[in-house]
């Protein structure tokens, strides 16, 4: 069987996720064959990553201006996306119309002008997309899917999630370029892309009604004054005020870091350790979102970065039960350590309450990895054998418009104080 060949755009701190998967365990099915990049010094550390743990070759290297004459000279199979986001769209849709497939990091892009040009896209030029929603592939969270898909509850008719960042994670989406909304969609968006896909995929259904509420409260240079902090900086690395900070991240403590950020910044200007406290910061960190589903299913939805532990509970209530989930994830750092820990599961529950019987707790087997377990399986869906998946796990760009759609709606009514309806915002194939 001939390898599937990938060149990968954006080696950042989700890339070697799947350059790793590449050169490590799906050699016999994979082959890596360049990075592109706006910096060239982050590249070339990529390159020394491949060589030095992993014993793969060094690939070509393409700066950004250059993704054209790349896939012309290559001709890859799929191009891997992991840019920052608001810059998705523009290799997933260029590299369609040169004739490649696409695997792209979450979210799929950041507003719906861009959502709607990669639809478009994928009609005009009948290539193929997949959104790497790793989450879907937790053993916990395929078992959720399992108890409703079985009719264990009846008809889901509505839904209480809260999850939690903790004050390492969370604060780290404060530190980096996410702090700037333009870049990411705010945290509705870059990250809880995972959790409305999770609820889309767990009862099968679509948003049709959002209306948010959101705001900073805790990060930022005010919030801090308020609790009385004294001591600001704008970057933690050489900053005498970052000393004794547990919000600080020094660049120059770790390896890797300093690799693949500070010894970057020459190129690009990229600072990784912004003061979580600065001011210049246009994401909410304290989130709260109303959906109703086509399916006439409601859910109340919050996220907090900055609270003790990291995790989330979530209840579902349905005509003939209810389950509750309580999980608690490994905290982390991106690219501050090892890649097997983020989000890796620290303890999960599932209980299944029957409207008439005794409780009990539903079994799932536990698995190793980053985001619950999920990133290994989600690797070998992506780069491995294919296999056949009752649960239908592997996302499209319809699921990825789908899970950004209800952030991007979700933006939409925090700014303008108004529910707002989805399929206003996207026009979706027939």
């Amino acid at each position: 069987m001939s390898k599937k060949t990938y060149v990968l755009v954006g080696t950042g701190g989700r890339a070697e996720f799947f350059y790793g998967a590449i050169a490590s365990q799906f050699r016999e099915t994979s082959e890596l064959l360049a990075f592109c990049d706006i910096n060239t010094v982050r590249m070339d550390y990529s390159n020394r990553i491949l060589k030095e743990k992993y014993d793969y070759p060094q690939v070509k290297t393409y700066t950004s201006d250059r993704f054209d004459d790349m896939i012309h000279e290559l001709k890859p199979d799929c191009v891997i996306v992991t840019s920052v986001d608001r810059t998705h769209h523009l290799y997933i849709i260029r590299a369609m119309e040169l004739g490649c497939d696409v695997i792209t990091e979450k979210p799929m892009t950041t507003d719906a002008v861009k959502c709607q040009e990669i639809i478009d896209a994928v009609e005009r030029t009948g290539r193929n997309v997949r959104v790497s929603f790793n989450y879907r592939y937790a053993p916990h969270h395929t078992k959720i899917r399992e108890l409703i898909e079985d009719g264990t509850i009846g008809d889901v008719t509505s839904v209480h999630f809260e999850w939690l960042l903790n004050t390492k994670h969370g604060a780290d989406y404060f530190r980096r370029w996410h702090r700037d909304k333009r870049n990411g969609g705010g945290l509705l968006v870059h990250k809880s892309t995972h959790h409305f896909d999770l609820v889309n995929f767990w009862i099968g259904s679509q948003p049709e009604t959002v209306f948010a509420m959101g705001d900073l409260l805790f990060y930022g240079r005010e919030n801090a004054e308020k609790r009385g902090v004294t001591k600001f900086y704008d970057r933690a690395t050489g900053n005498p005020n970052a000393k004794g900070d547990p919000f600080a991240l020094t660049l120059d403590d770790n390896e890797h870091l300093k690799a693949m950020y500070l010894d970057a910044e020459v190129e690009d200007g990229y600072r990784r350790d912004q003061s979580v406290f600065s001011d210049g910061i246009s994401i909410e960190d304290t989130m709260s979102v109303t959906v109703r589903y086509k399916s006439r299913a409601l859910l109340t939805y919050s996220l907090n970065a900055y609270l003790p532990w990291e995790g989330y509970r979530i209840a579902f209530n349905g005509t003939k039960g209810r389950i509750e989930a309580n999980v608690v994830e490994q905290s982390y750092v991106n690219s501050g350590g090892d890649k097997a820990l983020e989000g890796a599961l620290q303890g999960a529950n599932i209980l299944v309450f029957p409207m008439f019987g005794e409780a009990y707790k539903a079994e799932f087997e536990e698995a190793e990895g980053g985001h619950g377990g999920g990133d290994p399986v989600l690797l070998n869906d992506l780069f491995g054998e294919p296999v056949d998946d009752r649960f239908n796990r592997a996302a499209n760009h319809i699921d990825g418009a789908r899970s950004i759609l209800t952030g991007i709606a979700a933006n939409i009514s925090i700014a303008q104080g108004r529910a707002v309806k989805v399929d206003e915002l996207v026009r979706m194939p027939k």
